[in-house]
């Protein structure tokens, strides 16, 4: 059901999967060839005709082979099958706030194969949102889809496979948190705690979300996947593989495996999965080739505390969002140890981040607008706040063109 300027229509773009859903893996050929494959094994022909949109993960600034954004060969052998099963193809996304989707398509490499392609890309923040009503909502009641989502037929969801600092792991159905409108993705980051609810907020929201806005089918891009510190700032994982399917949960499902993760133990997938939008008992999927299970490489967790990676800095978190985090451990991993030149010797150095704090120790870097009733002299604003911002915080420039940074960016 969709609600539209407060009117109703029955038009239901998100129709749920019958029992025994089936999912498809393929591995060994490359990322294209890969992807080709498994959507060889779905009938794709109730497309023809009809406009598909592809929604990858490109909302951020990264280049292939990261681990950070969708394969550009994953998403230009998406296009060419349903291409050739006679579709409308177009691929879009609204990114995070502070990138635009152009930006984006052109950093990630899927400018470049859409372009070959003749195929469109959309920035799905143009337009005004569309309110989509939650009855279901526990976390939320509505959300604000991007437009784009309504015009088209089928919708495809194209992901990463990544551990998630918050979420555990992010696949096709929180991927789809990439077609809320500009910053209304933000807002799912900021809800108080639930009565009675022992969950984070943002899971709750995202099985919310998954009860109105799923995709009619996903396509899992495992190539290059990340483990440790995701959505962005872990490592990059190769396992060179596709996975794919028409019910997002069983989908989602047997990525978590594949990653050594079960997806009982995904609050998303877990309660969408109990309120019956999919499946996720692995005893309830057929799931090809019967190999598959050779292919299941664990991913390392994200570590407990952000300090662990960085022992000269104090990292103080609490209740921050994935985006903060991101910025804060993206400006670390890139700057390291030159910014500490900036401070005496010996000095004790705070970064603090998130909502959940009353105080911090003076001198302590207050990092994204939930700092700013800190008060500190050190602030950086943004929400979420922008790594040249930090830097400039600290260094009073906005890069450092020097030989240690070039050999930390390089190692």
């Amino acid at each position: 059901m969709l609600s539209v300027d407060n009117k109703t229509t029955t038009k239901n773009l998100f129709e749920l999967n019958s029992s025994l859903p089936q999912v498809y893996v393929a591995s060994g050929a490359g990322a294209y060839k890969n992807t080709i494959n498994v959507l060889k094994r779905i009938d794709l022909s109730p497309a023809k005709g009809k406009k598909v949109l592809l929604k990858p993960n490109a909302g951020r600034l990264a280049s292939k082979g990261e681990g950070i954004t969708t394969d550009p060969l994953v998403v230009a052998a998406a296009i060419d099958s349903f291409k050739q099963a006679g579709a409308e193809v177009s691929v879009g996304e609204s990114p995070i706030t502070g990138v635009t989707a152009m930006e984006a398509f052109e950093a990630t490499g899927i400018a470049a194969v859409t372009l070959e392609r003749n195929c469109e890309l959309i920035d799905m923040d143009k337009r005004p949102f569309v309110a989509l009503e939650i009855p279901e909502g526990r976390a939320i009641k509505k959300i604000k889809v991007c437009a784009d989502v309504f015009d088209h037929d089928f919708i495809v969801s194209i992901p990463v496979m990544k551990i998630h600092m918050h979420t555990l792991a992010t696949l096709s159905l929180k991927n789809m948190k990439g077609c809320l409108w500009r910053r209304s993705k933000v807002d799912l980051h900021m809800l108080p705690m639930l009565k009675d609810i022992n969950e984070i907020p943002l899971n709750v929201a995202i099985a919310d979300m998954s009860g109105v806005l799923r995709p009619h089918l996903s396509i899992v891009d495992g190539t290059v996947g990340m483990e440790g510190m995701g959505p962005s700032g872990g490592k990059a994982k190769k396992l060179g593989l596709v996975v794919a399917g028409t019910d997002a949960f069983a989908v989602d499902s047997i990525a978590c495996r594949l990653m050594g993760l079960c997806a009982e133990n995904i609050p998303h997938l877990r309660m969408g999965a109990e309120r019956g939008y999919g499946v996720i008992d692995i005893e309830k999927i057929k799931i090809h080739p019967e190999t598959w299970i050779n292919l299941v490489s664990p991913f390392s967790p994200p570590p407990k505390n952000l300090s662990i990676e960085f022992p000269k800095i104090n990292i103080l978190d609490k209740n921050s969002c994935s985006a903060c985090q991101s910025t804060l451990i993206l400006f670390l991993k890139k700057y390291g140890e030159a910014v500490l030149d900036y401070f005496p010797e010996n000095t004790n150095i705070s970064m603090a981040i998130g909502k959940g704090h009353d105080k911090v120790p003076q001198n302590t870097i207050c990092i994204g607008n939930c700092m700013a009733k800190a008060n500190q002299e050190k602030f950086v604003k943004g929400c979420p706040p922008v790594g040249s911002e930090i830097l400039k915080t600290i260094t009073g420039k906005t890069s450092l063109d020097s030989d240690k940074v070039k050999k930390e960016v390089k190692e």
